[in-house]
């Protein structure tokens, strides 16, 4: 999935935050109902502008950012 395809990063929409493009719609809202316990439907609900493409998007944007971004815990032998 080419996320640029979906997501966009403009200065003068929502002040340069990352937004679904063709929308108003912040990346990090639908991460929050995603983190909330919210699914595709209800997601889709609330954000009509808004497809089941945008919300794969989301995921596998903090997919590749967990990647790039967490540090690996140790694990305990066994």
């Amino acid at each position: 999935m080419e996320l640029s395809e979906f997501i966009i990063r403009n200065p003068r929409v929502c002040n340069g935050q990352p937004v679904f493009r063709g929308t108003r719609v912040p990346l990090r809202t639908v991460l929050a109902s995603l983190a909330d316990g919210d699914d595709g439907d209800v997601i889709l609900q609330d954000f009509p502008t808004l497809s089941r493409e945008h919300v794969r998007a989301a995921i596998a944007f903090a997919a590749a950012s967990a990647v790039d971004d967490m540090p690996y815990a140790e694990l305990p032998l066994s």
